[in-house]
């Protein structure tokens, strides 16, 4: 069976043909959608060039079984990946609202490849549906119990499609089940967060009820003091847009650095003597192990401390660094130094004598995906 995944992100969209079982895709391609995608309606030419780019644009479209889509969240009732219809996807656009930069992209790109691919199967996978098994205190916030019981506020978690697959690769790599594993997955891109894993399920993690809590990101400004929010509002320094642009665009590296998200660029300028760009790698650091150490409490032991994502997989630097922080966690400044390697070994291990393993995953969410499609196509 044929799959065709496409992966919407804010300013990409990345597609791969796979056949699962097999994890190695037939084709694979990243097209450019601007800087934010979020902001254009129509997702048909994005999808045609995709299309284009992997090889279906000579008559082959006929031989994809399935389309499988990540979405990022799927609210309280898409907990699992599902057969899109009119009503599935009336759900994800509903939900916008709480990932403003993602669920409308998604939405767009499934209308999209629904048209221009009527005989297959459009498959919806959520990045929230591995975070189902959070525990009722993961999931509350100590706000009024109203606020959760009329307006549903709760942590929701993301990025759950690459932790399955850093979950399932980390107990390949170490050689032991996943069911016996306590791990925690920092993914580190454009959007960061820390799950931790117990016994291959989601136990605690660091975005909550969207996307913009938890670690500094590239231009989302993660976990900030509510009160700083109110007092802008209050003061009328910025109005609502205003700082939901901000928060969402303008904050991060980006707005600490005033120059740049792309951790390369910032590594560079901070080597040439940039203040600002070595302010923002510090703080990213920071928070990032401030993160992995928190997560840790939800753990009754830590086998493993997994990287994945474009930076938690490419950035040495940024492990190495990230790493020398954890010395409470049993990671020795040693071995922290052993984590900085070129980033083209593909997946690979540091096993400590004592204390956690380091583990570096690429992100694979088009292989979780696609068996989910190949899997419901299969028994539709």
């Amino acid at each position: 069976m044929r799959v065709l995944v496409l992966n919407p992100g804010s300013s990409t969209l990345k597609a791969a043909v796979l056949e699962p079982p097999a994890v190695a895709p037939l084709a694979s391609a990243e097209v450019e959608r601007g800087s934010d995608a979020s902001r254009q309606e129509d997702a048909s030419d994005a999808v045609r060039r995709a299309l284009d780019a992997v090889g279906l644009d000579r008559g082959q479209a006929p031989t994809i079984t399935a389309v499988g889509y990540r979405v990022a969240h799927g609210g309280t009732r898409l907990t699992a990946p599902l057969v899109v219809d009119d009503g599935v996807l009336a759900e994800i656009e509903s939900l916008s609202p709480l990932a403003p930069l993602h669920n409308p992209v998604a939405a767009a790109t499934i209308r999209a490849g629904r048209t221009l691919l009527p005989a297959a199967t459009h498959v919806a996978a959520f990045d929230t549906a591995f975070h189902a098994t959070l525990p009722d205190d993961a999931i509350r916030y100590a706000v009024p119990a109203r606020w959760a019981a009329e307006w549903g506020v709760r942590r929701f978690g993301f990025h759950g499609l690459s932790v399955q697959w850093a979950t399932r690769r980390t107990a390949e790599i170490l050689g032991r089940a996943a069911g016996d594993l306590g791990i925690l997955v920092a993914h580190l891109g454009s959007g960061c967060s820390v799950t931790a894993v117990e016994g291959g399920r989601s136990v605690d993690t660091s975005m909550g009820m969207t996307p913009l809590e938890g670690l500094v990101m590239g231009t989302r400004a993660g976990s900030i003091d509510p009160g700083i929010l109110l007092g802008l509002l209050r003061d009328e320094h910025l109005g609502l847009d205003e700082l939901a642009e901000d928060l969402d665009h303008a904050a991060g590296l980006l707005g600490l650095s005033g120059r740049s998200a792309d951790v390369r660029e910032l590594l560079a300028a901070e080597a040439a003597g940039d203040e600002a760009a070595r302010l923002a790698l510090a703080v990213f650091v920071r928070r990032a192990a401030a993160g992995i150490a928190a997560a840790a409490t939800a753990l009754r032991r830590v086998d493993a401390i997994v990287f994945t994502g474009g930076i938690g997989q490419h950035s040495g630097p940024l492990r190495r660094r990230i790493l020398g922080r954890l010395g409470a966690l049993g990671v020795d400044s040693a071995f922290a130094a052993d984590a900085d390697r070129p980033s083209d070994l593909g997946d690979w291990s540091l096993a400590a004598r004592t204390g956690p393993s380091v583990v570096i995953v690429a992100a694979r969410e088009d292989v979780v995906i696609a068996e989910a499609a190949a899997e419901l196509a299969g028994s539709g």
